[in-house]
């Protein structure tokens, strides 16, 4: 399966892989962002078999790990670059070492000195797509960073780029520029952005999903009493927007709307995730789900949805009906 990444024109796999995991914990103060603790050599060889299973996609962040995220991926990609679409981005200020995020910059100095670090970081000579991550940004004050990226994209430093944000109008100023390929958007069969989903089938954009699994709800992996660590994202010191666990726990208002939707995920020899990927390929031609993983087992599971492909009409409209939709 493929899909067309937005106006680029890039051909990527119609399922990427989001590396935000692999990047181990950081944190901003107290507060963890990242996954908990994970091993090097196994996210490596995850990558690899996904790369095996026909992946070309792979979304990452600078801040993930404080850039270990980057580093990960530009070692398991030495000697696989060619055929790969790597998309990653800019926004956050860090310290490697302590693996504290320190603050923001979205000036056009900060984003070339961003660009330059990721580009040493994933090894690699171009980024493919190069977003903003910057949910809240004033949509008002958006034009210059955009004139940068194209800047970029001119330079040959970064082949296209987007905006990871769930807000139509900062999306629309981004839109406007010719480079604009993609918005990041949250995303989940639980979930929905009708607004974002309709500019960018207006607009030609890819509408590439974070949190396609619902941080893990929609893995089938969670019961009531299932209890994040302190050291991830999930944990009891989640920040504020962590909205599908609340105090280390799965959150019981959206858990009750995966038990309403898990037999039709279900079906048809589905996982509940492969299930959740299937009904984002339904939902828009310009979705691409970006689920995340830390093992060879995750990568294989999420890749599999392949195998299946979309839910059907009939049952994506069994599903609006069981959460209440209206088509």
């Amino acid at each position: 399966m493929q899909r067309t990444l937005g106006r680029s024109g890039i051909t990527i796999s119609a399922l990427g892989m989001g590396c935000w995991a692999i990047g181990g914990p950081f944190w901003e103060g107290d507060t963890p962002h990242g996954w908990g603790e994970v091993d090097d050599e196994e996210s490596i060889r995850a990558i690899h078999a996904a790369l095996d299973m026909g992946i070309t996609f792979f979304d990452t962040a600078n801040v993930y790990g404080a850039g270990h995220s980057e580093r990960v991926l530009g070692r398991a990609l030495s000697g696989r670059r060619s055929g790969v679409v790597i998309a990653t981005k800019f926004n956050a200020v860090f310290d490697e070492d302590t693996r504290q995020v320190t603050g923001s910059d979205a000036s056009p100095a900060g984003i070339r000195n961003a660009c330059e670090a990721s580009l040493h970081r994933l090894k690699t000579d171009v980024i493919d797509l190069y977003q903003f991550h910057d949910n809240g940004f004033p949509a008002d004050r958006a034009e210059p960073v955009r004139e940068v990226l194209e800047d970029l994209v001119h330079e040959g430093k970064i082949r296209a780029y987007g905006w990871s944000t769930d807000f139509p109008d900062r999306a629309s100023v981004f839109a406007q520029g010719p480079h604009c390929t993609a918005i990041q958007v949250q995303l989940n069969v639980l979930d929905i952005n009708p607004e974002i989903i309709a500019l960018c089938e207006k607009a030609n954009l890819a509408a590439i999903n974070r949190g396609p699994l619902a941080m893990g709800l929609l893995t089938g992996k969670y019961g009531p009493a299932s209890m994040a660590a302190d050291d991830d994202v999930r944990g009891s010191k989640s920040p504020e927007w962590m909205k599908y666990f609340k105090q280390g726990k799965p959150n019981p208002e959206w858990m009750n709307k995966v038990d309403a939707v898990r037999a039709i995920l279900t079906s048809d020899g589905r996982t509940v995730a492969q299930g959740a990927i299937a009904w984002l390929w339904a939902h828009s031609p310009k979705t691409v789900p970006i689920p995340g993983f830390r093992t060879v087992r995750q990568a294989e599971e999420n890749t599999g949805a392949m195998a299946h492909g979309p839910l059907t009409a009939e049952q994506m409209r069994e599903i609006d009906l069981l959460l209440g939709r209206n088509g």
